[in-house]
């Protein structure tokens, strides 16, 4: 039997545990002098810093220094257990891949970007004979033309209403069309040529689409032009209806230049990014010029070490922000960074074409950089403002609802059904910064032994559905609690197997690089189902007793809850509160921490029945033909075009079904059995 301590070598002294620039050292001899990406991450595998250099070995070899670096870097270092690597051909695609997995990984001590939603586009769908005008959002899976981005989805909205005006295109979807008898509401007040019923024919209809195309290309004085010498065509020819329609085009055509608000003549494809820092906060305002026209703006807040400086967020921002967006022909900047040129090749790289970057010095591009500037440092004071006041009132709910500290984290549960119907539960967050949209879940109502209208029983299911997750994220979270056996020993292949062969971690070695203990970083993991400091239930003493059975069943402890009743004939105002071993009390009327919690509620009300709503209208448009196997689009349009409905198909005989146009006798037999079966 071998009675060697692990820990001991061959003169049986105890090996001393690596320090982190000693782990960090182990890596260098199989480095090469080439670009790439590393990614360092921590004892439990989380990755805490992704970075890209010219040259690997270099760069690294810096991190084993014990000096000469900023706090950051240094608490950086002193969390370093292990490191991966990955080379590449140039430095731009180096640039590239750290911008895409730094926005993967979202690890602590890089700049992050805190708004990932995806911008809004016009599309002009051309998979239909008659193009639709629509609003779109996310990948370009659909055929046709593309306008964009647009800042808000406000500001699309209200642009493809006034184009609906100007150029008459329709706006229903293709089973809406096809099924279409006689004209609708639009048609009536002027916003559609209804090409669905032949109102106009598809030739002219066309010539309608190239009209908004060349618009929304940027040329509009071609397009007003045009316009012009047909109305007063109709004029001279006195055909005064048809010149008034022409009149009511441009007249919609003048009001969406005119909402655009700054049109700069001199830049036709250009994003304008500008950035403020105060307070050890940044505010990165970005403005959107497309085809000679301002399409909004946009502030961000990333998030980002006090040490860290303008040109140095600025930088990492830009290329996280082009990851998965279309890059324009130029790109301004309120401040230069570092490597500009390297960036500018490495957006090159990415949309094919040359792109510039450029810091405008004097004239109308860099009277657009200090408007966007301008814009930066008020949105940030609002924030800074806006920052303080929630502090106060995360206090007053803290006093209110007796809890230790300030909260960081609230969720807010209600559900939506009618009598059972589309049953739904909507969970939202509030911290610190206001709302936390991102964090935002809603909870489709799953159990078929749930009795219709039972809201105890569908706020069970939510809470047990989301405290699941939480129990489930936390095992993942803490491997040396998984318990004995198979699951602590798969806790512990996931720990070694992302360190060296042969290294080992100190439990704290923040000591080793300076510091003290009270500045080590906080938490670096974000948990997209972290616990929530307060929980408060839309609902009074029934829906409360509920919720802490569910939690109680589920094990899961330390999380205050609350219940909150809407008081007497539901006046906002009287609420009544309720917690477990507390009686019921109420809030002074005037009370802000009141109306903060009103807020809460009805921000959950708006997101659940929100939610209900859209789930309720994704049913009633369903079309039964779907639900047939072989059934697709063309078929689809095939039938409803012949029978007029789908409730005209369910009725039809399998000789009626085989007169239509692709639809051969096994498939008419298909169709004609699931409508007498169902």
């Amino acid at each position: 039997m071998d009675d060697t301590d692990e820990t001991t070598g061959d003169s049986g002294k105890a090996e001393r545990p690596l320090t982190s620039p000693e782990v960090i050292q182990t890596y260098l001899k199989h480095l090469g002098v080439g670009p790439g990406v590393y990614r360092m991450m921590d004892v439990r595998g989380d990755v805490i810093y992704v970075g890209k250099a010219r040259n690997l070995k270099a760069r690294v070899s810096n991190y084993t220094r014990l000096g000469g670096h900023t706090n950051r870097i240094m608490r950086m270092i002193a969390s370093t257990a292990s490191m991966e690597f990955v080379t590449t051909a140039t430095e731009s695609e180096a640039l590239l891949l750290e911008a895409n997995l730094i926005k993967r990984f979202r690890p602590y001590y890089n700049v992050l970007m805190r708004d990932d939603k995806s911008f809004p586009y016009i599309l002009i769908s051309k998979e239909h004979p008659a193009p639709e005008l629509k609003k779109h959002r996310g990948a370009r899976s659909v055929k046709g033309s593309y306008y964009g981005p647009f800042a808000s989805a406000g500001a699309v909205n209200r642009t493809l209403n006034m184009l609906q005006r100007a150029f008459l295109l329709r706006s229903c979807s293709d089973s809406v069309y096809e099924s279409r008898t006689r004209p609708c509401l639009l048609y009536q007040i002027k916003r559609c040529s209804a090409p669905c019923t032949g109102e106009i024919g598809l030739e002219d209809y066309g010539k309608l689409v190239a009209e908004a195309e060349r618009f929304l290309a940027g040329k509009t004085d071609s397009v007003q032009k045009k316009l012009n010498s047909l109305m007063e065509e109709a004029s001279d020819a006195l055909e005064f209806e048809r010149a008034a329609r022409y009149r009511d085009r441009l007249s919609a055509l003048a009001h969406v230049q005119a909402v655009q608000g700054i049109n700069p003549r001199g830049v036709d494809e250009a994003d304008v990014f500008a950035i403020h820092q105060e307070g050890g906060q940044s505010c990165i305002q970005v403005f959107f010029f497309r085809s000679g026209q301002n399409w909004g703006n946009r502030a961000y807040f990333p998030r980002a070490d006090r040490s860290v400086e303008q040109d140095e967020i600025l930088e990492s921002f830009i290329a996280q922000f082009y990851d998965d967006k279309p890059v324009p022909r130029c790109i301004f900047l309120s401040h230069d960074v570092g490597e500009r040129a390297l960036l500018a090749e490495a957006l090159s790289v990415k949309a094919k074409r040359k792109v510039e970057i450029v810091v405008p010095q004097r004239g109308e591009k860099a009277g657009l950089v200090a408007h966007a500037l301008s814009n930066a440092r008020e949105a940030l004071g609002r924030k800074m403002a806006d920052a303080s006041s929630q502090a106060k009132l995360l206090d007053g709910v803290a006093k209110a609802f007796g809890l230790d500290v300030r909260p960081e984290r609230i969720e807010v549960y209600d559900n939506s059904h009618i009598q059972g119907a589309n049953a739904v539960g909507g969970m939202v967050v509030a911290g610190p910064e206001g709302f936390m949209k991102n964090q935002y879940r809603k909870f489709n109502i799953k159990s078929e032994t749930l009795t219709p209208g039972d809201d105890y029983a569908m706020m069970k299911e939510v809470l047990r559905r989301r405290f699941l997750r939480l129990a489930k994220e936390q095992a993942e979270l803490e491997p040396d609690g998984a318990g004995e056996g198979e699951e602590a020993s798969l806790a512990q292949e996931t720990i070694t197997s992302v360190t060296a062969p042969g290294e080992t971690q100190q439990a704290d070695e923040w000591s080793l690089v300076g510091g003290d203990d009270d500045e080590l970083p906080p938490e670096p993991k974000e948990s997209k189902w972290a616990a929530p400091d307060l929980v408060l239930i839309d609902g009074g003493a029934g829906q409360l007793a509920a919720a802490h059975e569910t939690l109680d069943e589920l094990g899961v402890k330390g999380i205050t809850l609350a219940g909150v009743a809407k008081g007497p004939d539901r006046n906002a105002g009287r609420e009544h509160f309720f917690m477990r071993g507390k009686p019921s009390f109420m809030l002074e009327a005037r009370d802000p921490v009141l109306y903060f919690v009103q807020r809460l509620r009805d921000e959950a009300h708006r997101f659940a029945i929100g939610t209900h709503r859209a789930k309720r209208s994704k049913a009633i448009a369903a079309n039964p033909l779907d639900e047939i196997p072989g059934i697709g689009a063309k078929r689809r349009r095939a039938l409803l075009k012949h029978f007029g409905s789908a409730k005209a198909v369910s009725r039809a005989g399998v000789e009626d079904l085989q007169a239509v146009e692709g639809i051969s006798a096994a498939m008419a037999e298909t169709i004609y059995n699931h409508f007498r079966c169902a």
